[in-house]
């Protein structure tokens, strides 16, 4: 089957096994194993070469039977004679025998004619406008979302026993007069704005898609005059959120640009998606085959995905708030795929009463511990959540008596949290690195909030401690052996004062540093750089223990599992790598994205992980199978944060459109915007409970928003419907809270501590 990034079918999955019955420790791949690779569409994590994408399409439809491979072969039989390729023809003829018998022999004079009839209806079936509608383009390559489904037309080049012969051919083949461009566009424009108002919103969204085929079929077939003045006429009609784009297409002048570019590479592997009511098409393709435009009718069908559905269109609000992305809108079936988005049961471990807690209890009368309240967002839960993987799903690491010990401090801490709301908004601490002049890239705290590490571009890591106790390194072996290891305070006794410092300096990348993360349990510290390499740094002797070499290019960002052991990264070569600390190469190869990964991020049940992108996407990843099981669109700009409600339910990413959106794993959907910013959104994260979603901008903001209240009017009855129109809050400002600004400071991380202590961090930027 055709390679094609944006689809989210059957995926190949190497080594299925290789997540199930195994222990953490021996969980991944040595060097001589290989990466499961998991993709919305199967395919590796290579970029699909163009050139192979026409051949594969055709192969996967040609070689299901004999019928379909003989019609393709008579289609470009008869397109090498109408080219005057005879000598071509003839070679195909020798080669393939497919007009002398099968057997050697040369037809009959009868035969010979009734062939050529044969070969000229095929060719004026494929070519002629398309009557009736099929289910696969490119070969099978293009599934409609309702194909096989009751009421759900497919769209597609012809019918279904029709080769697809401009897949056979070059992605670009000229099929009509140059200098009719502009009129067979301008055609199109007039009809669409003279239908009515409920299917104008609709077809305009063919408005883009088609300017960008239209002008590449120009400037492939080397008309670049005809390609210029196209552009110049009709860039302007363009949506705004697309400038950056039209600004790359306008550097493709010439045939030449054309190859290697990354642009064109994504324009002619994927299949831009439409999303049109039934009724809406009816009208698009009566109007075409009225007009006989086969031009656009070709491209439509060569290059774009048409998701039918049944209902009344939609609004162009409603459109405005899905599309975007550089493959428009994400089909309805990539989304349909079951999430487990529940959380893991929590392991029994009593909390035994410390002497403050008993005082409290003997002089209030009653104990610290808050009775919880109706929580629609809450966090952990000690029974089993429905909507939970199962607990042996993806091995994880079995608790330490010092995680355990964590665990109870972290019950204790929670016991004490503030409950936040309308009425009692977090503090707000704010962490201003001051004479930042190396470049702060990257901010993180850990959960306990102890220690802050910062990434920066003179490619160093710093880490500071955030409590007047001091970082010190454990004492050199030989001190060590000098220890008496029964000792009750062994881990005391084993760092070394001398090396007391407020803080640390790590060296070894050769580039900016661009992310950083530390481990659940405080011992490691990972970092992402430009140099390719991510480092796993030691919290106990600030040493570099392993450098991980997977990506070719920067890498964006890297995290770490809730659960420690596992963490995820996502660079420049457009896949996000999952990764255990014990293993040097990659577990799992994410490939789907049509450009940069640039932020990453854990679900909370570490069965999943979210990936945003330059591309404008989101898409939700099985750890498990490496498949993409969600795909997310109508961000206008790269996606820069992201992070996931406490229990696990909802999603929220913000990027360079100053906008956060909010989604629902388990339907699929959209379900908030939220707008208050100015800048790009570097920074999100929900209060411990989830009542509260802080948002922090390159604006020098921070904002409070009401997160309650954005999910708790949510009606899941209309999340079934088939069309997935979705209505957002009218004005997102009645969700905001509050804003506060910083003199001069951009925020590009927040970190609620276990009290709910809202921490923010940037670097002071003089005016």
């Amino acid at each position: 089957m055709a390679a094609v990034p944006d689809e989210a079918s059957e995926s190949v999955k190497t080594e299925p096994e290789l997540l199930e019955d195994v222990k953490p420790e021996s969980l991944g791949c040595n060097e001589n194993e290989e990466a499961a690779i998991g993709n919305g569409n199967g395919v590796s994590p290579k970029p699909p070469s163009p050139q192979a994408a026409a051949p594969a399409a055709v192969t996967s439809q040609a070689g299901s039977s004999d019928v379909p491979d003989r019609q393709t072969l008579l289609a470009v039989l008869q397109f090498l004679k109408k080219s005057n390729l005879k000598e071509s023809a003839d070679i195909l003829l020798r080669e393939t025998g497919i007009l002398d018998g099968e057997d050697g022999q040369t037809l009959s004079p009868e035969q010979q004619s009734e062939q050529d009839g044969a070969e000229q209806t095929l060719l004026s079936r494929v070519t002629a406008g398309n009557s009736a509608l099929s289910s696969a383009v490119g070969g099978g390559a293009t599934l409609n979302s309702g194909a096989g489904l009751p009421g759900k037309v497919p769209v597609s080049s012809g019918p279904q026993d029709q080769p697809d012969v401009s897949a056979v051919l070059s992605a670009y083949t000229q099929q009509g007069d140059p200098a009719l461009y502009e009129e067979y566009y301008s055609g199109l424009k007039r009809f669409i704005e003279s239908v009515l108002d409920c299917h104008r919103a609709e077809l305009s969204q063919l408005f883009y898609p088609l300017f960008v085929h239209m002008y590449l079929e120009l400037v492939y077939n080397q008309h670049e005059n005809e390609a210029k003045s196209f552009f110049d006429k009709f860039h302007g009609d363009q949506e705004c959120y697309y400038e950056d784009d039209l600004r790359i297409l306008a550097s493709l002048t010439k045939k030449e640009h054309m190859k290697g570019n990354e642009t064109m590479l994504d324009f002619r592997t994927s299949k831009f998606v439409l999303r049109i009511s039934r009724d809406s098409y009816q009208l698009l393709k009566r109007h075409l085959q009225e007009r006989q435009n086969n031009q656009i009718w070709s491209i439509v069908q060569e290059h774009l995905y048409i998701d039918i559905f049944d209902g009344m269109p939609r609004s162009k609000q409603q459109i405005d708030a899905m599309v975007g992305s550089l493959s428009g809108e994400a089909r309805r079936e990539a989304n349909k795929v079951k999430v487990f988005y529940g959380l893991l049961k929590e392991p029994e471990i009593e909390v035994p009463l410390d002497d403050e807690d008993e005082e409290g209890e003997n002089e209030e009368g009653k104990p610290k511990k808050k009775k919880p309240k109706k929580d629609s967002i809450g966090s952990k839960s000690k029974k089993q959540d429905p909507n939970a993987p199962p607990q042996n799903r993806i091995p994880l690491p079995e608790l330490k008596d010092s995680d355990k010990l964590d665990k109870i401090m972290i019950m204790k801490e929670a016991a004490k949290r503030m409950r936040l709301g309308p009425d009692c908004l977090p503090s707000i601490c704010f962490y201003s690195f001051l004479n930042a002049y190396q470049g702060l890239t990257a901010v993180d705290v850990t959960d306990d909030s102890s220690m802050i590490a910062g990434g920066f571009s003179d490619s160093t890591v710093r880490v500071w401690s955030l409590t007047p106790k001091k970082l010190r390194s454990v004492k050199s072996t030989a001190d060590l052996n000098l220890i008496d290891k029964e000792s009750d305070d062994v881990l005391e006794r084993i760092m070394d004062e001398k090396t007391a410092s407020e803080m640390k300096v790590l060296f070894g990348h050769s580039g900016p540093v661009y992310a950083t993360s530390f481990s659940p349990d405080r011992n490691y510290l990972l970092s992402s750089s430009e140099d390719g390499t991510i480092r796993l740094w030691s919290l106990q002797t600030f040493t570099c223990l392993v450098a991980y070499k997977g990506h070719n290019y920067p890498v964006w960002d890297a995290q770490f599992s809730p659960y420690g052991y596992y963490f995820v990264s996502g660079g420049h070569d457009r896949v996000a790598r999952l990764w255990a600390t014990d293993h040097y190469q990659p577990l799992r190869i994410f490939a789907g994205h049509l450009a940069d990964v640039i932020s990453t991020r854990f679900h909370p049940n570490s069965n999943y992980v979210a990936t945003g992108s330059t591309d404008r996407t989101v898409r939700l990843w099985d750890v498990l199978n490496g498949n993409c099981v969600r795909i997310f669109t109508g961000h206008k700009g790269p996606i820069h944060s992201l992070t996931f409600s406490p229990n696990g339910k909802f999603l929220a990413s913000g990027g360079t459109d100053a906008r956060v959106l909010l989604w629902d794993i388990g339907h699929g959907l959209m379900v908030g915007e939220l707008k208050g910013h100015t800048n790009t959104i570097y920074a999100l994260r929900f209060s411990r409970d989830g009542e509260i979603l802080a948002s922090g901008s390159m604006d020098n903001t921070v904002c409070l928003w009401d997160a309650i209240k954005a999910f708790e009017d949510l009606e899941t009855d209309d999340f079934t419907s088939a069309t997935g129109h979705i209505n957002l809050h009218e004005n997102s400002q009645d969700l905001l809270f509050g804003s506060y600004m910083t003199k001069s400071t951009p925020v590009i991380h927040l970190h609620f501590t276990r009290r709910n202590l809202l921490l923010a961090a940037g670097a002071y930027s003089p005016q």
